[in-house]
C-alpha cells in the first residue's frame, strides 16, 4: 500500500517527470491503473513498434498516432486535458534536440497542460538538463507472502501442464526458496521458480543451490562479484579451533529473521595470517557452514580510471551482495584493493570510506569474510575494534594440525593414510604451511608416479626434506608477522 500511496502522492501533485527502472512494463501500468483509480487522469501508453494508445479505456483513440517520438511528443504538448503518459524504452530517443526541448516545455508547462511522463526502461539515463527535473521512482520488492503466492501459481501452471500431476513439495525447502528469492522483482522471481519447478516437477532441498546460482546471474549485472560454486565444510578445514567454534554459534543467529533480543546479528570477520594456511578455504567453510551462498568480491576489476567510476562499481558490486543475501561476501586479500597510495588520486581513499560506511550501516544479511597476508599495509581505520566482530590470526600449523591435513589430502586422493605414520610425517614437515603439506603430497604422487610405484612414507618424506617452507625462505618476515599478531588478534587455532 505504501508503494501506490507515494506513486498517487506524485500524480497528484502533477510531476512532470517521473522515471522507473524496471523489467517489468506491465507491472507499472497495473501500479497506474490501481493508483488512476482515485486520481483520475487519461492514461497512455508508447512503444516504438505500436505509437501512443489510450490504456485506461476500451478506445481507439490515439491509435493513429505515428510512433516516431517527435509526433508523439508534439500530440503530448499539444492534447488539452492533462495525462499520465507511460513512454517505455523511449531514453534513447531524447538526445535529439528538438525531442529534448519538446520535453523540456511539457515539462516546464509552456504551452502545455500538467501532463505526468513516465520513463520505463530497465535503465534510464538522462542528460543532465533533464536530470534535475526527474523524479526516479523505484519499485518495492515483493515480499514473502507475494512470493509464496507466486511460487504456488506456477506449480498450479505445472499441474495443469501436466495432466494433473502435482508438484512434490519439501515444507522446509519451499520456506527456504521463498526466503531466497528475496531481493528479485516478480517477474525474475518467477523466471527462477518456474526454471527448477518445470525441471523435475518438485520443490526439495536439492533446489537451494541452483536458485543461489540462478539468482547470482540475475542480480550480478557489473561482474565485479564472482560465485564460488565449491563451499567448504569445516570437516576440511583442519585446526582452527577458535574460529570454527566462533561460527558454530552465531549460526542460528545470522539465518534468523528475528534475532534474539540483545544478540546482534553477527557482520564479519577478518583472517590475518601466514601465506598458504587455509584462510581462503576457512572462508568457504564458514558459507558451507552458515549453508548460504558464497561470493567474491575481486578488487582488481574495481578499478577504474575515470574519475568516480571505480566507487560506482564498488556501490554496484556491494548492492549486488545485498540482494543475493543470505550469503557470505569473501574480499580475497583485501589489502591489495584498499591500501593507500599517492599515486592513484585519492581513490583507495574514497574506496575504503564507502567500504567503511557500508561495513557500519549495512542491515542485510551480508556476513563479510576477509582475508589479508599483508597486515602493514592495512588502513588502522579497519582494524578498529567495531569493523569486524572478530580479527583472528591463521598461524603456521602444530603437528597435531599438519598430521590431520596429511591425513585430510592423502584421503581426499583415495590413498588408504593407515599406511603412514601421519605424526612422522608432521614431524618432518616442521615449519610447513597448510598449502606446503598438500604440495609435498602432489609431489610425491609425481615422484611415485614416474617411478612405477605406489605411493610410500618414504617417498613423502623425501619430498618433504627437498622442501624449504615459506617460514624458512621469509623467516623474517613471517616471524615478524607472527610477533604482531600474538598479542593484537585472537588465535584462531
Amino acid at each position: 500500500m505504501g508503494e501506490l500511496r507515494d506513486l498517487s502522492a506524485l500524480v497528484r501533485a502533477a510531476t512532470p517527470l517521473l522515471v522507473i527502472e524496471t523489467q517489468d512494463e506491465e507491472r507499472v501500468v497495473a501500479l497506474f491503473r490501481h493508483v488512476l483509480m482515485n486520481v483520475w487522469r487519461p492514461m497512455f501508453r508508447w512503444a516504438i513498434t505500436e505509437g501512443l494508445r489510450r490504456i485506461d479505456i476500451d478506445s481507439e483513440e490515439c491509435a493513429n498516432v505515428a510512433p516516431d517520438t517527435t509526433t508523439t511528443l508534439r500530440h503530448i504538448r499539444e492534447a488539452q486535458a492533462r495525462g499520465v503518459y507511460i513512454l517505455c524504452d523511449f531514453h534513447p530517443y531524447i538526445g535529439y534536440a528538438a525531442n529534448q526541448r519538446m520535453l523540456r516545455e511539457i515539462i516546464n508547462r509552456r504551452g502545455s497542460a500538467a501532463h505526468t511522463l513516465v520513463l520505463v526502461a530497465p535503465k534510464v539515463e538522462l542528460p543532465p538538463e533533464l536530470e534535475s527535473d526527474a523524479v526516479r521512482f523505484s519499485l518495492r520488492l515483493p515480499d514473502e507472502q507475494a512470493l509464496l503466492k507466486m511460487v504456488r501459481e506456477e506449480a498450479a501452471l505445472y499441474q495443469k501442464e501436466h495432466q494433473g500431476r502435482r508438484v512434490e513439495k519439501e515444507p522446509e525447502a519451499l520456506s527456504a526458496m521463498v526466503r531466497n528469492l528475496r531481493g528479485l522483482s516478480l517477474t525474475e522471481a518467477r523466471r527462477v521458480a518456474r526454471q527448477l519447478i518445470f525441471k523435475d516437477g518438485a520443490i526439495r532441498s536439492g533446489d537451494l543451490p541452483e536458485l543461489a546460482k540462478l539468482k547470482f546471474e540475475l542480480l550480478n549485472q557489473s561482474g565485479h562479484l564472482h560465485f564460488e560454486y565449491d563451499t567448504a565444510d569445516f570437516a576440511q578445514v583442519a585446526g582452527l579451533r577458535r574460529m570454527k567454534r566462533w561460527v558454530d554459534q552465531r549460526r542460528a543467529v545470522f539465518l534468523s529473521d528475528n534475532p534474539p533480543p540483545g544478540l546482534d546479528p553477527p557482520k564479519g570477520l577478518l583472517l590475518l595470517g601466514v601465506q598458504g594456511t587455509g584462510k581462503s578455504l576457512a572462508a568457504k567453510a564458514v558459507a558451507g557452514v552458515f549453508g548460504v551462498p558464497l561470493v567474491r568480491l575481486d578488487f582488481g576489476t574495481l578499478y577504474n580510471k575515470y574519475h568516480g567510476e571505480t566507487e560506482k562499481n564498488l556501490r554496484e558490486a556491494l548492492s549486488a551482495a545485498e540482494q543475493v543475501a543470505p550469503c557470505v561476501l569473501w574480499m580475497d586479500e583485501i589489502e591489495k584493493g584498499i591500501a593507500s597510495s599517492d599515486s592513484d588520486g585519492g581513490v583507495s581513499r574514497r574506496v575504503l570510506g564507502y567500504l567503511l560506511t557500508w561495513m557500519a550501516e549495512r542491515k542485510s544479511q551480508v556476513f563479510l569474510v576477509a582475508t589479508a597476508n599483508q597486515v602493514r599495509e592495512l588502513p588502522p581505520e579497519l582494524l578498529r575494534k567495531g569493523r569486524f566482530d572478530e580479527i583472528f590470526f591463521v598461524d603456521l600449523p602444530d603437528e597435531a594440525t599438519r598430521a590431520e591435513i596429511f591425513r585430510i589430502h592423502l584421503e581426499r586422493r583415495q590413498i588408504d593414510w593407515g599406511a603412514f605414520s601421519l605424526l612422522t610425517l608432521a614431524e618432518a614437515a616442521d615449519g610447513f604451511s597448510g598449502a606446503e603439506v598438500e604440495q609435498a603430497v602432489v609431489g610425491a604422487l609425481y615422484a611415485a608416479h614416474a617411478a612405477g610405484r605406489p605411493l610410500d612414507e618414504g617417498l613423502l618424506l623425501e619430498e618433504i626434506r627437498g622442501t624449504r617452507p615459506l617460514s624458512v625462505i621469509m623467516a623474517e618476515q613471517v616471524n615478524a608477522l607472527r610477533e604482531w599478531a600474538a598479542s593484537r588478534t585472537v588465535p584462531a587455532g
